[in-house]
């Protein structure tokens, strides 16, 4: 059995907080969802329909308060996203980020990322897929809710296009070490810096809030780049 084909453990890699909406979260939610969001449930989504158009589609998973996701729309408008959330205060604000700055490139989902692959996104379908500073679970104990794991790697790189790009950014350098070992021994990967190296941050990755606190503190920064071969 491939690692493909294994079952997914559900040690789940988030916890859903319900973190109090802003009247401006809520109201974005309100007006904008129908336009922007996509249901969990249902057949396997055909982008170039969902999108009315053939474009490069792109997916981040866990996209935060979605100041990134935001930045990338506008400034690439040739590109279709897709951004998948479970903090509907975070997908309130990207909504209205959205709204205010009249992208129609990108849907949405809030919901887990692991059932949304599995039932919506066909094998195949994605160009890239975009992973920036998930939650470390630097205690010991809890880093088997990360989400870079063998099983969920593979389960992306199904979702992935032939020479389809895995992207992944973290300020937590023990994370970034598991990250490339995972990578590393998965099949079906090729590192696109060469074996073990870390990339330097494509032009298309914008620098967050986040980001830039973390430097204060005087974190390092480490992005990843593995194309499915």
């Amino acid at each position: 059995m491939s690692e493909a084909d294994k079952p997914l453990r559900r040690v789940r890699s988030f916890v859903r907080r319900t973190g109090r909406l802003t009247e401006g979260q809520q109201r974005a939610l309100d007006e904008l969802w129908p336009r922007f969001g996509l249901m969990p449930e249902g057949e396997v989504l055909v982008l170039d329909e969902v999108f009315g158009r053939s474009a490069p589609k792109i997916l981040e998973i866990g996209f935060g308060m979605g100041d990134a996701l935001a930045a990338m729309a506008l400034s690439q408008p040739e590109n279709d996203y897709l951004g998948i959330e479970v903090h509907r205060p975070g997908v309130g604000r990207l909504l209205a980020m959205l709204g205010e700055q009249g992208s129609d490139n990108v849907r949405l989902f809030c919901h887990d990322a692991v059932e949304v692959l599995n039932q919506r996104i066909a094998n195949e379908s994605l160009d890239r897929v975009l992973i920036f500073f998930p939650d470390p679970w630097h205690k010991r104990r809890h880093n088997k809710r990360r989400l870079i794991q063998a099983g969920f790697v593979a389960l992306l790189r199904t979702k992935l296009k032939p020479a389809g790009v895995l992207h992944m950014a973290t300020d937590w350098e023990e994370y970034a070490e598991q990250m490339m070992r995972e990578l590393s021994e998965a099949e079906g990967f090729r590192n696109l810096e060469g074996e073990g190296n870390y990339a330097p941050r494509p032009d298309y990755r914008p620098i967050t809030k986040f980001e830039k606190r973390g430097q204060r503190l005087g974190h390092g920064i480490w992005d990843l780049l593995f194309e499915r071969v």
